[in-house]
């Protein structure tokens, strides 16, 4: 018996050292990791839209014209189209996948609609409703070389990019094909109050595209697939189905913007839409959503592509060749890749960390203090204590 009360403080004495000599590290690894999780919320959430705003400034001191009711509305309308491109792609970068056809088909559904327009004299209604389903048949054959034949996105994109624009020059013999009807080119041109219309037709599609990506179970199941295909198959989420979807989303899309760009431009062009499609995606990746699939959302699609609007429009502004203007948005694009990269090596790998490590345990300072107490007695003594 003697013995065994003899073990039992010392025992007692190496765990209370264990865990108080980890109690300080532990508790400023934890301040670490929650100030790791801020940056990184920041990063994801609000730095996005503080860039925006003092890039804002910055070009209001630049330029005396940035703040006029003129370019403002100006600068927004030019985000309209490029926005119906990108709200499409944030669905198939969601998954994890990415589109760079989205030029091609555009310039593709731009010719085809006019076409048969056109060269078939059919009603206008059924030249738009061509444009559109031109689109949505390629977002499909896109889906479809990736689910079912297992080919890379890049790979099976690129070979629709090549494919749809030779389809496209073939078809208009490398000319565009007019007179474009006037309900088209009234849709481009209309305004209310000053405000061209397209202006808040886009913003009611990304409101629309943002429901279906919160509120619906197919937009949780995006998530899911770009988070992890494997534990989506094994929640029972058809994953092919998700990304055919996505695709088609984004081909439709590009067919829309397609059509717009024939009103904007007054004719169908093999060349609507040509070399859009890089723009696009650094929109989409400067705006949050992760070229890894599984993070982001509709608003932060919408602030990269206005701050890519207002890359180009500082150009103007401020006199500068519009040969930099493709050097800018190189460094933007750089700049976006950098950020996403970090964000998913460093941030989300440290928040995985904490919620898989916790918090260090709770000490109870009385039983420590009278731990620590027995433990010097015994060791002094050398008697139990």
């Amino acid at each position: 018996m003697t013995g065994d009360t003899t073990m039992q403080p010392q025992t007692t004495t190496g765990s209370a050292r264990a865990v108080s000599g980890k109690a300080g590290p532990g508790k400023s690894q934890n301040e670490s990791r929650s100030r790791l999780s801020g940056v990184g919320d920041f990063i994801g959430a609000q730095g996005l839209l503080v860039v925006v705003l003092l890039f804002g400034v910055l070009l209001t001191f630049l330029s005396p014209v940035f703040l006029t009711t003129v370019n403002l509305v100006n600068l927004l309308y030019q985000c309209t189209i490029l926005g119906v491109f990108a709200i499409g792609m944030t669905f198939v970068i969601l998954t994890g996948g990415i589109d760079v056809s989205v030029g091609s088909t555009a310039a593709l559904s731009s010719v085809l609609s006019m076409g048969v327009i056109v060269n078939m004299d059919m009603p206008p209604a059924i030249g738009l409703l061509t444009g559109l389903l031109v689109g949505a048949g390629v977002g499909a054959v896109n889906g479809l070389m990736v689910t079912k034949l297992g080919i890379s996105p890049l790979i099976a994109t690129l070979a629709t990019l090549s494919a749809g624009s030779g389809i496209a020059f073939a078809y208009s013999d490398g000319g565009n094909i007019t007179p474009v009807p006037k309900v088209l080119t009234d849709m481009v041109s209309a305004k209310i109050a000053g405000i061209p219309l397209l202006i808040p037709a886009v913003l009611v599609l990304a409101f629309l595209a943002h429901l279906a990506l919160t509120r619906t179970t197919y937009g949780r199941s995006i998530y899911a697939v770009g988070g992890n295909k494997e534990a989506a198959l094994l929640a029972g989420i058809r994953v092919d189905r998700v990304t055919m979807n996505a695709y088609i989303i984004a081909g439709l899309s590009a067919g829309m913007a397609g059509l717009l760009l024939t009103g904007r431009l007054a004719s169908g062009s093999p060349r609507a839409g040509d070399g859009i499609e890089l723009t696009v995606i650094a929109a989409v990746v400067i705006g949050g959503t992760s070229l890894f699939g599984g993070q982001g959302n509709i608003k932060g699609t919408l602030l990269g592509v206005l701050l890519i609007a207002m890359v180009s429009n500082a150009v103007n502004l401020l006199g500068i060749p519009s040969s930099y203007d493709r050097i800018v948005q190189g460094v933007v694009i750089f700049a976006a890749a950098a950020l996403d990269v970090y964000r998913y090596k460093y941030v989300q790998k440290n928040l995985s960390r904490k919620r898989k490590i916790g918090p260090p345990p709770a000490i109870d300072p009385k039983t420590a203090g009278t731990t620590s107490a027995g433990a010097v007695t015994a060791h002094t003594t050398g008697t139990p204590a």
